[in-house]
C-alpha cells in the first residue's frame, strides 16, 4: 500500500493547496474543470479508475491516507475552478507536515470499515422511521457529523430487514446470514463513530439484533444453559459459527455470545470489525438498561444512539464500556518518529497505562492472584470498599427515636465525583520500609490508625463497616491523609508507592459528568432549579421520557461498572487459585486505581457526615455505599439540611442538585420502621436503595 508521503508527493504534482471534501457530483465537476481524467487521477492516488468512479457517483468513499490526499486535491481545485456564481475560496498556504496519529501507524485488531471486494452500492436505501412512541430529542440523539459515518454509530436490525439508526433513519438491510450482515455493515451501511482522541481508534459499527432478526440469520432465539445467559456462547460446531470461520472471519476469545465481535486480521491500516448485540440473549442487562429490550427498535436505536454520542458506542456490558472509555480517552500509544529511520512508529502515550499489563503490589492484589499465591504473601490486603454501616441502636437518643421520618440521601454518582482530579500511579509499585508519609504520592501504606478517635455516632472513616481499626492495616493514600487531616500523627511501617503519577481518569470523569448532567437536563432536572423544584423534578424524571431515563441509568452503571472492572475477579468453575485469568492481561487491570477512587469517595462521605454533625447536630442512622439515612422531623431533606439565613445551602454538608457528588432524595420511610430494622441488624439504607452496596466488577 502506498505511504502517505508518496501519495502527497503525487498530489503535489497537481496541486499545492489544502482540502475540504465536496459532494460526489462536485468532485467530478472539479476534476473535469482541471482537465484531469479519472485514469490519471487514479494513477496519482495509487488506486483504480473504478474507485475514482465510485467516489464521484457516491457509491463509496476513500479511506485514509487516500482520503487526506483526495481532500487536499479537491480543495485546491475548488479554489481554482469555483462553481458558477460561487465566491472563490481564498488561497491558503499548505499546512506544515504533522505527525500522524497513533492509529495511523499502529496495527490493531479492531478495524475501520473498508471496501469489500465485489461490493455493491456503497450506501443502502434509507427511509424515515415509523413514528416512535416518543419524539426523538434532536439535541440528544444527533451524533457529530463525520462523512465516513453518515448514518451514525449503530443500527437495530429487525426481522423484516429494517435497520433502525439514529435520528429516525431506517436502512434496508438485505442480509440473510451473519456473514452477509457483517459485509453489508462494513461496505454499505455507513455506520461507525470517529475516535474520541486523536491517537485512538474509530469505534466499530454496532448492529443490535432483535429476536426476529436473530432467528432470520440462523441464530437461536434464546441461549439456554445452567450458567447466566450472558455467559453462554454458541458451540464451535454451530452452523453460524462455521459459516463465519469458513468466510475467513474471526471471533474474539469471548466466542459467539450476547456481545459478539466479528473481525478479520488487520491488513496495513485497514480495520474490519463489526460488533453484534443480541437482545433476546440478554445483551442489554435490565439493571443497566431498564426497559430497553422491550422497546420498539426505533426507540432502542435512540437510547443506544444517545449513549454512543455522549459516552461511547457500546462494546459489551456497561462495565466493559466504562473500561473501554478509559482507554479510548487515554490511548496507550501515540505516533513517534524513529530517530534512526525517520519512520513514524507507535510509542508510549504519556499519561496512559501503556500497552503491557502490570502486576499489583501484593497487598493491592486479590488472594487468588499469582503475586500472592506464588510469593506466599500473608501480610494482609487493602480493604478500601464502600460503606456498609448502621449505627448501634444503643447510640440513638430519645429525641432521635421520636422523630417520625427516616430520610435517605443518595449522592449523585459519588464515585464519579471522586475520580475528578484524582492522581493515581502510572508505573509499577516500589517497596519502601518506614517511609515518611506523603499525601501527594499514590500507593498503599501499612499504618496503625487505631489511635484515631471518631465520634461513635459516626462510622470510622478507615473501614467499610465503620468499626474502629484494631491495629496496623493497609490503606490507600487518601485514607491515611484523612487521619492527618483529623489532626493525628501517622507513621507508616512500610509502603508500596508509584513514582510516575497522573490524573488518568480526568477525561473519563469529564465526559461521563457531562453525559450525566446533560441527560438529567433532558429529563427536566437542571442546575438552575431551586431545591424544592429539584426534588419535584427528581420525583417525576423517570416518567418524563423512559428512553432518556434508560440512558441515565446506563451512564450510572457505566461509572460503577467501569471502576469495578479495574479489579475484575476470575470467573468460571474451572478456575484454580494462582492461575492467571484473562482480565490480568489488560493494562487496565488496576486494583490500586479502584481502591483510590473508593477511598476518596468514602472519605468525602465521612467529611460531609462530620460537617453535618457540626452544623446541625444530626448523625446518620446508616450509610450504604453512596446513600446516607438521617432521622428527620419531616419527609423531605429540606426539613433537616443546613441552610444559611439567606436561604442558600451551607457549604461542607450535603447539598441538593443534579451535579455528581451532590445529593438527591432517595426515599422516605417511617423512623420506627428504620429503628426496627436496626435492632434486627439490618441497614436501613439497603432497604431504601435496594442493596446497591458494592461496585460491580462486571462480566
Amino acid at each position: 500500500m502506498a505511504s502517505e508521503e508518496e501519495l502527497f508527493a503525487s498530489v503535489d504534482a497537481l496541486l499545492n493547496e489544502e482540502p475540504h471534501l465536496p459532494p460526489p457530483a462536485e468532485r467530478a465537476r472539479l476534476r473535469e474543470a482541471a482537465g484531469i481524467t479519472q485514469a490519471r487521477l487514479a494513477t496519482a492516488l495509487k488506486t483504480t479508475t473504478q474507485s475514482v468512479k465510485n467516489w464521484e457517483n457516491g457509491r463509496s468513499e476513500p479511506k485514509s491516507p487516500r482520503l487526506d490526499a483526495y481532500q487536499r486535491l479537491l480543495n485546491g481545485w475548488a479554489a481554482k475552478y469555483p462553481a458558477p456564481g460561487a465566491v472563490p475560496a481564498a488561497a491558503t498556504a499548505p499546512a506544515a507536515p504533522a505527525a500522524p496519529t497513533a492509529s495511523e501507524v499502529e496495527t490493531a485488531d479492531a478495524p475501520q470499515p473498508v471496501d469489500v471486494p465485489g461490493a455493491g452500492p456503497a450506501r443502502p436505501a434509507t427511509r424515515p422511521a415509523a413514528a416512535s412512541r416518543r419524539p426523538a430529542a434532536e439535541k440528544a440523539a444527533r451524533p457529530a457529523a463525520d462523512p465516513r459515518f453518515p448514518h451514525g454509530p449503530l443500527a437495530v436490525l429487525d426481522g423484516d430487514g429494517s435497520a433502525y439508526g439514529v435520528n429516525g433513519i431506517v436502512l434496508d438491510c438485505p442480509a440473510t446470514s451473519v456473514v452477509e450482515l457483517v459485509e453489508w455493515t462494513l461496505r454499505e451501511s455507513g455506520l461507525g463513530a470517529p475516535r474520541l482522541h486523536r491517537n485512538g481508534k474509530d469505534s466499530d459499527p454496532l448492529i443490535v439484533l432483535t429476536a426476529a432478526a436473530a432467528v432470520k440469520l440462523g441464530l437461536p432465539e434464546r441461549l439456554e444453559g445452567h450458567e447466566q445467559r450472558r455467559s453462554l456462547r454458541l458451540p464451535e460446531d454451530h452452523p453460524v459459527v462455521k459459516q463465519v470461520v469458513e468466510a475467513k472471519w474471526r471471533l474474539t476469545q469471548r466466542g459467539f455470545g450476547p456481545w459478539a465481535r466479528i473481525y478479520r486480521k488487520v491488513q496495513g491500516r485497514e480495520r474490519q470489525c463489526v460488533q453484534l448485540a443480541i437482545l433476546s440473549w440478554d445483551a442489554l442487562d435490565e439493571r443497566s438498561w431498564p426497559g430497553v429490550s422491550e422497546m420498539e427498535p426505533a426507540d432502542i436505536a435512540r437510547v443506544l444512539g444517545v449513549y454512543a454520542q455522549r459516552v461511547i458506542t457500546p462494546r459489551g456490558s456497561t462495565a466493559v464500556s466504562g473500561l473501554e472509555l478509559m482507554t479510548a480517552l487515554r490511548p496507550p500509544t501515540r505516533a513517534v518518529q524513529d530517530p534512526q529511520t525517520g519512520n513514524w512508529v507507535p510509542g508510549h502515550n504519556p499519561g496512559s497505562l501503556g500497552t503491557e499489563p502490570m502486576d499489583p503490589a501484593p497487598p493491592e492484589a486479590t488472594p487468588e492472584h499469582p503475586v500472592v499465591v506464588d510469593s506466599g504473601w500473608s501480610g494482609g490486603f487493602l480493604n478500601e470498599e464502600a460503606y456498609q454501616w448502621v449505627r448501634d441502636v444503643s447510640l440513638l437518643s430519645d429525641e432521635e427515636c421520636t422523630l417520625p421520618f427516616a430520610v435517605g440521601l443518595d449522592l449523585n454518582t459519588a464515585f464519579l465525583a471522586a475520580a475528578a482530579r484524582l492522581v493515581v500511579g502510572l508505573s509499577a509499585p516500589d517497596h519502601f520500609r518506614a517511609p515518611t508519609f506523603n499525601p501527594k504520592i499514590p500507593g498503599s501504606w501499612l499504618v496503625d490508625l487505631s489511635h484515631v478517635e471518631v465520634d461513635p455516632r459516626l462510622p470510622s472513616p478507615f473501614t467499610p463497616d465503620g468499626t474502629r481499626p484494631t491495629g496496623p492495616a493497609w490503606y490507600q493514600t487518601h485514607t491515611v491523609a484523612y487521619a492527618q487531616e483529623l489532626g493525628y500523627n501517622v507513621a507508616p511501617i512500610e509502603a508500596y508507592l508509584r513514582r510516575e503519577t497522573g490524573a488518568y481518569l480526568d477525561p473519563w470523569h469529564d465526559r461521563l459528568k457531562t453525559a450525566y448532567v446533560d441527560t438529567l437536563a433532558d429529563l427536566g432536572v437542571t442546575k438552575d432549579l431551586s431545591d424544592t423544584e429539584f426534588l419535584a423534578a427528581m420525583e417525576r424524571h423517570k416518567d418524563a421520557d423512559p428512553a432518556m431515563a434508560a440512558v441515565l441509568a446506563a451512564i450510572k452503571a457505566t461509572v460503577k461498572g467501569g471502576i469495578g472492572k479495574l479489579r475484575e475477579r476470575p470467573q468460571g468453575k474451572k478456575y484454580k487459585e494462582g492461575e492467571r485469568w484473562p482480565a490480568l492481561q489488560r493494562p487496565t487491570w488496576r486494583p490500586d486505581i479502584r481502591a483510590a477512587v473508593i477511598s476518596k469517595a468514602r472519605i468525602n462521605m465521612h467529611r460531609k457526615l462530620r460537617n453535618m454533625a457540626t452544623m446541625t447536630g444530626l448523625y446518620p442512622l446508616a450509610v450504604l455505599s453512596d446513600c446516607v439515612v438521617y432521622p428527620s422531623p419531616g419527609e423531605s431533606p429540606l426539613d433537616f439540611l443546613p441552610y444559611a439565613a439567606s436561604g442558600k445551602p451551607q457549604p461542607g454538608g450535603f447539598r441538593l442538585g443534579p451535579t455528581p457528588g451532590l445529593a438527591k432524595l432517595e426515599g422516605v420511610q417511617s423512623m420506627l420502621w428504620a429503628v426496627d430494622l436496626m435492632e434486627q441488624g439490618y441497614n436501613p439504607a439497603r432497604h431504601i436503595k435496594g442493596g446497591d452496596a458494592v461496585l460491580d466488577e462486571g462480566e
